[in-house]
Formats: C-alpha cells, structure tokens, sequence
C-alpha cells in the first residue's frame, strides 16, 4: 500500500511545484523580516533574521498611509465588484448560454470573446475621459468598470458551465408556472454555486491588487485604494523600508484571509467546470 501511495507522486512536477513555490515564500520572508527590523538592522543581505522585533513599524505605516480609510475604500469598492460581477455577468451569460442558436446571441458571445485581447492600455485614455465627463472618476465608478472588464472572461466562464445544467430543470419550473426569471433566481442560480464562487474570488483578488485602473480613474486624494496608497507612500518615504515593508504586509493581510477561507471554494468550482 505505502509503495502504491509513493509510486503515483508525480516526481517532476512535485519538483516543478517546490521550486516555483520559493518564487513566492522568498520574497513574502524578505517582506516579514524587513517589516519587523529597524533601520540600522537592514544591512547585509536582508535575509538575516531582525536582532530585535519593532511592532512600531506597524503603527507607523498605519498613521502614515492613513491606512484605516484606504482599507475602508478598498473594501467597498472590491465587495461592490463582487456582488455585481456575480449577479449581473451570471445573468448575460444564462440568456447567450440558453439561446446560443440564434444568431444575435452566438455574436454577442464572440464578441465578449473578442474582448479578452483587447489590452486596457489601448482604451485607457478614452475611459478616463468618460468617466471624467460622467462623473464617474470616483470608487462607484471604479467598482463598475470592474465589473465590466471582467465580463468577457466570465462570460466564457459561466456559458461553459450553464451549458452543462440540463434544459429539463428549466422546462419542468417552467411548466409548473415560473417565470424565465424565477427560474433563473430558483433553479439555476443556485446550480451556478462553484461558478460564482470562483468568479467572486478572482474579482476579488484583481479588484483588491489592481493598480493601474484606480490610478487613471480616481481624482480625489481621500478614495485612494490601498495600492495606490502603498505607491504614494513609496514615492514619498522612498528610504523607509521597514514602514513601507509593514504597510505592504497590512494591505496584504485581509486578502489573504479571505483567500485562506474561500479556496476551497475556487477548486471546487474549477474541478466541478472541468468535470462538467
């Protein structure tokens, strides 16, 4: 039984796996350590463990980067993408999903489809614009374009799942008297479970990590997402390593508890996508 256990461990990708794993444990242990050193302690490689831990760091990085209301923005804004990317792309991708042989619906899919190779610097200029003249340069329009850019992936995403529901459970609601769309809220959305969970973390980790978007959108000063406070900060106190490196380590650690708790989620419905 042992040697049956140890002969079906794949040797090279297990390999494979360790080695790229350090591509991430080298640097978040250089982050840890330099965050909790002082900064006569940051001498030598880097990599030496601190002489003495400094927790002020921490309450420094905290007063500085104002972090409270940078994490307060970056929350709403990031559970806003969430809770709209789910409802509103689950919905488009049931009507193109039931309805792919009509011709309209079969465009629109490619079309969505197109979309994904379509790089955001080409039109980052004419959304800014936009949202400028709509008054739309502010988190509620941040939170809304996230939901739009990522709805050509999703699309391709939740059609591929939604194809492999049975039409049956749509006929028989529908012959008991519901509506297309009490059937959808009743009958399918639930079935869309594993799909919405992994949409809602990969939303998630884009609309909490991105930096690009909330600096060309966002004007005022105060609704600064926690990227974009971490950078300002940066640029400012471009020499204290150990308060940016404390910064980067509170911004990081309410995503990666959330991460912790739902990641069974996202290989449930990655393994439950691939075996539909």
């Amino acid at each position: 039984m042992e040697k049956r256990r140890i002969s079906n461990v794949n040797v090279p990708l297990t390999a494979l796996v360790a080695v790229l794993s350090l591509t991430v444990l080298i640097p978040l242990y250089f982050t840890v350590v330099t965050a909790l050193k002082s900064s006569d302690q940051l001498g030598g490689t880097g990599f030496e463990l601190p002489t003495s831990i400094h927790p002020e760091n921490f309450t420094k990085a905290w007063e500085l980067t104002n972090f409270p209301n940078a994490l307060l923005v970056s929350g709403i804004v990031t559970a806003s993408a969430v809770v709209l990317t789910i409802i509103t792309n689950s919905m488009v991708a049931y009507a193109i999903a039931r309805n792919m042989n009509r011709p309209f619906f079969k465009a629109l899919y490619y079309f969505f489809i197109a979309a994904l190779f379509v790089p955001f610097p080409i039109i980052m200029l004419p959304v800014t614009k936009e949202t400028a003249l709509l008054g739309l340069d502010n988190p509620v329009g941040l939170f809304l374009l996230y939901t739009v850019y990522g709805l050509s992936f999703n699309i391709f995403v939740y059609t591929a799942f939604i194809k492999s529901i049975p039409p049956e459970l749509e006929e028989a609601a529908i012959m008991d008297g519901a509506s297309h769309w009490t059937t959808f809220w009743k009958v399918i959305f639930p079935l869309l479970t594993p799909m919405n969970a992994t949409v809602g973390i990969l939303t998630c980790l884009w609309a909490w990590n991105d930096f690009l978007l909330p600096l060309v959108i966002l004007s005022d000063p105060t609704t600064r997402t926690l990227p974009l406070v971490q950078y300002v900060f940066q640029s400012q106190f471009n020499t204290d390593y150990s308060t940016a490196f404390a910064s980067y380590l509170m911004a990081m650690a309410p995503l990666l508890l959330v991460y912790l708790f739902a990641q069974r989620w996202v290989i449930s419905g990655v393994m439950r996508g691939s075996i539909k």
